[in-house]
């Protein structure tokens, strides 16, 4: 009962400091709400188990080769067959294959992303249905029926979880054509990989994986491995064994696997496969946070430590009167177990919206960042630390002796003080090194931001609408098929405010897979040192292209409607490839041809094609534009329709976006018309990540840098206080204002100054050892640890302005007379 009034007495004592009270609650708020926030995103992202059963043994192969630059090559049917054969360490192999198809049947038919798989692709990965069953075995083969399974989060958003969609039929539409399938069942919740696929069918919907080149073709690669470990075998086999039978695969067929390209195979567990790209980020986002803890811990630990050497008379009163030690310890915990108490019941009620917020930003590195929830074991972690520190700092300040209570009670007390003010400084030194790290890396983020908005594209991206109109055949001969998509263009072109039309290969950054498509070729004229063909990037676009996006024609001309598949064959290539083939010469009406062997697996011709024209480098992949390797060629000479329909206009590209939508329906009702945008809001769609991360820890750093004020603030403020006496001696020996206030403001910079050397010392060392970890992190510049000295540094004198102008106010006489 006696506490619970010490509590009370405490509650009434703190009421009369509301500033202390509200600025040690919102303190740990931040601290603990921050750090329980985000340990539940890194808790649900990378340290919680997958659905998949026995996820352990659930690997994923990789192919890569280097030399061509791919990190993921994917795999081809036959190699597929060769590395499968023989395996003791894997038990079974299951292949996915990334495919977009636009879905008739389920609702307004649009393109979504899908894949299809073999029969043993689900018995791999482990997973279950939630209603009617999953692909297996008998659902392979060419005289197999089509058979769709629905992803969970597409069943229950799209469909609303109508279980009548059990034996439904759909049309799914492809680049290669219509095929039409049965739902059989619905996935249970679970990690899309390798894409957020929304439907995974089986072989047969696709009739391109079923094509004689697809199946034979060893360079046709376009097939994602999962694989799953026998028992009792571990990674370590499993990898070795792979490793022995792609070498002896590698070596079987040279013509192949070029040493030069260096082919290699590699296998991860799944787990760690799908928590890469966010693994760095969030690992790097709880690092931030762990020193905006420190930070905010060391705050609370100044304030109220110097509150406690300010309550050293008034506890020597009540010493002096009978008061006990245990008493006053007592009355110090309530104290402070009020003080952290508030603050970890606000982190509560902070934490809730942040990891809302935190997740919605880790969504953009991981489906499994999606309908996150607070994870309240961080939480009562971090009020149980609160608890543990409200205890610490009721023992940390010294009581008055029991022999010699007079020490408050003669003024003595502030000289005592002397110990707690250099713990004050070394608490306040150590938040400003942590804030100086937090700085230091939203710096690197914030310049890294600035360079990206600050370029430029090589084309115009303000005017310019991209639309997706993918492939539809059903029920059309290819002539057909060809004439539909002529006519939409026609039709657009002649709307109001529209100045030119036309129809590329994918849309400038949003496209990876198709962007990244590259063949070998040859050149007539143009031999390489080493004696290998050159590699240029592949694009199909239609006449009017260049003049879509703003590209003049350096030399030649555009293509022609003329420029059709019973014409010339004819090419446009990009400057740089022009000056790599033709250097000091006129490339024009010299003939390429490709001689990539997948070419023939994809239906491109061999045969040589003049080139007509030279254009600027186009840099459709990059943000940072760099030399593009580009040969442009007609779409009516090579693929037909390519899906993406680009409108030039001369006012808001958005206001055309009924019109044409209404222009393809009244020609085709089922056509879609898809994710409409400028190329503008697409760039700035691609630097959201960045933009996010540049958000995220600048605004850390900048709460960081507040509290690290507050502080500096703290501690000088106390000093002034414990230094009445000699600031009075000074003013009546002579000393001027000035002097004075620039003793205090030496003192908070000196403070800071320390903070930026621990701080530029640490961050060095960290830096280097992070980055033999962790090769894709940019690692900080001059300029960012000069950027966060400054402000360091000026933050620290706008602390110190504050109680330094309290110290030059000091009247000597009474200073004097009080001591």
């Amino acid at each position: 009962m006696s506490f619970f009034r010490d509590l009370k007495v405490a509650a009434r004592s703190l009421a009369r400091v509301p500033a202390l009270w509200i600025t040690v609650a919102l303190t740990l708020a931040l601290g603990i709400g921050a750090n329980a926030a985000i340990f539940s995103v890194v808790r649900a992202v990378l340290l919680r188990p997958l659905a998949n059963s026995d996820e352990s043994r659930l690997l994923y192969l990789r192919q890569s080769a280097p030399g061509l630059g791919q990190d993921n090559a994917t795999f081809s049917v036959p190699e597929i067959k060769d590395i499968g054969t023989g395996l003791k360490s894997i038990k079974e192999l299951g292949t996915f294959s990334e495919v977009d198809f636009t879905v008739v049947g389920l609702g307004t038919p649009r393109e979504i992303p899908a894949g299809v798989v073999d029969g043993n692709y689900f018995e791999v990965m482990g997973l279950h249905p939630v209603l009617g069953r999953l692909l297996t075995p008998a659902d392979d083969g060419q005289n197999a029926a089509g058979a769709v399974v629905l992803t969970y989060h597409f069943w229950r958003a799209s469909l609303h979880s109508d279980p009548t969609v059990i034996g439904k039929t759909v049309r799914l539409e492809g680049p290669t054509g219509a095929r039409s399938a049965t739902v059989v069942g619905v996935l249970e919740p679970s990690v899309p990989y390798p894409v957020s696929t929304e439907i995974i069918a089986n072989l047969v919907t696709s009739p391109h994986h079923l094509s004689a080149t697809m199946v034979t073709g060893r360079e046709h690669r376009m097939t994602e491995v999962f694989a799953r470990l026998s028992p009792n075998a571990t990674l370590d086999n499993a990898r070795a064994e792979l490793q022995t039978t792609y070498g002896a695969m590698v070596a079987a067929h040279p013509e192949v696997y070029k040493p030069e390209d260096h082919y290699q195979i590699n296998v991860t567990r799944m787990h760690d496969q799908i928590n890469a790209r966010a693994n760095t980020i969030l690992w790097i986002l709880f690092a931030a946070s762990g020193l905006l803890f420190v930070i905010a811990s060391s705050n609370v630990a100044n304030l109220v430590l110097a509150r406690a050497v300010r309550r050293e008379p008034e506890l020597a009163i009540r010493s002096a009167l009978g008061a006990s030690n245990s008493t006053l310890r007592r009355s110090l915990l309530a104290e402070s177990l009020i003080l952290c108490g508030s603050g970890a019941i606000a982190a509560v009620a902070l934490a809730i919206p942040m990891v809302a917020v935190l997740g919605r930003y880790a969504s953009r590195f991981s489906a499994r960042a999606n309908d996150l929830t607070l994870d309240f074991s961080m939480v009562w972690f971090g009020i149980a630390l609160a608890l543990a520190a409200a205890v610490f700092l009721a023992f940390i300040p010294r009581l008055p002796s029991a022999d010699s209570p007079q020490g408050g009670l003669s003024g003595r007390g502030a000289r005592v003080a002397g110990g707690s003010s250099r713990r004050l400084r070394i608490f306040a030194v150590t938040q400003i090194a942590a804030s100086f790290l937090l700085l230091g890396g939203a710096c690197v983020l914030m310049k890294t931001l600035f360079v990206l908005e600050q370029t430029r594209p090589p084309f115009d991206s303000a005017n310019v609408l991209a639309v997706n109109l993918p492939l539809m055949s059903y029920g059309k001969t290819p002539l057909q098929v060809d004439e539909f998509y002529r006519e939409v263009q026609r039709r657009v072109r002649a709307l109001p405010g529209v100045e030119h039309v036309s129809s590329g290969f994918g849309t400038p950054w949003r496209d990876d897979r198709g962007l990244g498509v590259s063949f070998q070729f040859a050149a007539e004229g143009a031999k390489r040192d080493n004696g290998e063909d050159f590699r240029a990037k592949f694009r199909v676009v239609s006449p009017g292209f260049f003049d879509t996006f703003g590209v003049p024609i350096k030399e030649g001309r555009d293509f022609k409607d003329s420029d059709r598949a019973d014409a010339e064959r004819v090419v446009i290539i990009s400057q740089s490839l022009a000056k790599m083939l033709y250097p000091g010469q006129d490339a024009l009406n010299r003939t390429v041809r490709w001689t990539d062997g997948v070419i023939k697996f994809v239906g491109i011709s061999p045969e040589p094609r003049r080139i007509i024209a030279v254009v600027p480098d186009f840099d459709d992949e990059n943000i940072i534009p760099a030399p593009a390797m580009t040969i442009y060629e007609p779409v009516e000479q090579e693929q037909g329709w390519t899906g993406r329909l680009f409108v030039r206009t001369k006012q808001d590209a958005y206001s055309v976006v009924p019109a044409i939508t209404q222009i393809v329906h009244e020609l085709s009702v089922d056509q879609p018309v898809e994710k409409a945008s400028t190329l503008g809001d697409v760039r700035a769609e691609v630097l959201t990540p960045d933009r996010l991360n540049a958000i995220v820890f600048g605004g850390f750093a900048l709460v960081a840098l507040l509290i690290s004020v507050v502080g500096v603030a703290g501690v000088l403020a106390f000093s002034v206080s414990g230094r009445t006496r000699e600031f009075g001696i000074r003013m009546a020996m002579g000393a001027q204002r000035r002097n004075i206030l620039s003793i205090v403001l030496v003192e908070g910079v000196a403070m800071a100054a320390i903070g930026v050397g621990a701080g530029i010392a640490i961050g060095f060392a960290l830096s280097r050892v992070v980055a033999r970890y962790v090769t894709e992190i940019h690692q900080p510049g001059s300029l960012a640890f000069i950027a966060s000295a400054v402000a360091i540094l000026g933050a620290a004198i706008i602390a110190s302005a504050i109680p330094a102008s309290r110290a030059a106010k000091v009247n000597a006489v009474e200073a004097l007379r009080a001591e």
